[in-house]
């Protein structure tokens, strides 16, 4: 299988090309390969003949986002509709990452995909804007919502945790937002078997759509979140830190965030027949790779 991945830098983009195989043959292209915020031409996809299209590449910087409007739209609603107008014509099947942050957080159980999304920053209102563009071409598509993704590589909690623990003995960390953290390996991995099913043409009527994608054994807040990588971190003799909880208005961002954004994902393993394994295995890996590389 041939698969062409949009996005080289990012989280899952860098799972994706470190579980690649002769099997699952992964090309990436990064923002200088193709720039989701101008023109795509199909001649940028179709020289690579992919069996399938996934796009991780996104605008994520979410409070800068507030001020950036029009790049967040160009490259997380414009940027997909242009690649779910080229799968299409392909004929190749196409998915993409989009997030919890459609939600508002408003409630306390799992959000299922049939609730109606209501974002509450731009970011979300931008990924919610390209989930709908995807919708609206058609084609062999799949959305993956995710939330929390934590790896070794670019920028994360977990990263982000570990370097300030190098310099800071303790950090004052928000508890009233739950979420549940998940492994960009994790996913990276659920996403081939998602590839497979689809080039396979399985259920093709049933495939295309949203799907939550998220680990079990959540909810968590972020302060419990932190406590847990240290916890990986000081097995290893690694950087630590003493978590203090504090609440989001001890902590004002220009983007507001959701309150509680754990994502059911009964959809998912029904169809897909896959279940990601508890959130909290993923982090003693990630911890190993920063140690074999380093804390920055």
């Amino acid at each position: 299988m041939k698969v062409l991945v949009i996005g080289r830098k990012g989280q899952i983009a860098r799972a994706l090309q470190s579980i690649g195989s002769d099997a699952f043959h992964v090309t990436a292209l990064g923002s200088d390969d193709m720039d989701l915020a101008g023109p795509i031409h199909s001649g940028q996809i179709a020289s690579h003949a992919p069996d399938v299209i996934i796009n991780t590449a996104a605008y994520t910087a979410v409070d800068l986002a507030e001020r950036e409007s029009d790049r967040a739209f160009a490259i997380n609603a414009e940027g997909p509709r242009q690649l779910a107008m080229i799968a299409l014509s392909m004929n190749v099947p196409l998915i993409h990452f989009s997030t919890d942050y459609v939600f508002d957080g408003a409630q306390t159980v799992p959000w299922r995909e049939e609730d109606s999304p209501a974002p509450i920053n731009v970011y979300g209102l931008s990924k919610l804007a390209g989930e709908r563009e995807i919708r609206a071409v058609g084609g062999n598509h799949v959305i993956l919502r995710t939330s929390w993704v934590y790896s070794p590589w670019g920028s994360n909690f977990l990263r982000t945790m570990l370097r300030l623990a190098t310099s800071r003995p303790e950090l004052g960390i928000v508890a009233d937002q739950f979420g549940t953290p998940n492994s960009a390996l994790d996913l990276a991995l659920a996403t081939r078997h998602v590839a497979q099913t689809l080039v396979s043409g399985a259920n093709p009527d049933k495939l295309p759509g949203i799907y939550h994608l998220s680990a079990t054994a959540g909810p968590i807040n972020w302060a419990d979140f932190a406590r847990a990588i240290f916890a990986s971190s000081a097995k290893l003799s690694g950087p630590v830190a003493t978590v203090r909880d504090i609440t989001t208005a001890d902590y004002p961002t220009p983007a507001h965030r959701p309150a509680y954004s754990c994502l059911d994902t009964t959809k998912f393993r029904t169809v897909f027949q896959y279940d990601l394994p508890p959130w909290q295995d993923g982090i003693g890996p990630a911890v190993q790779a920063l140690k074999e590389g380093n804390w920055s």
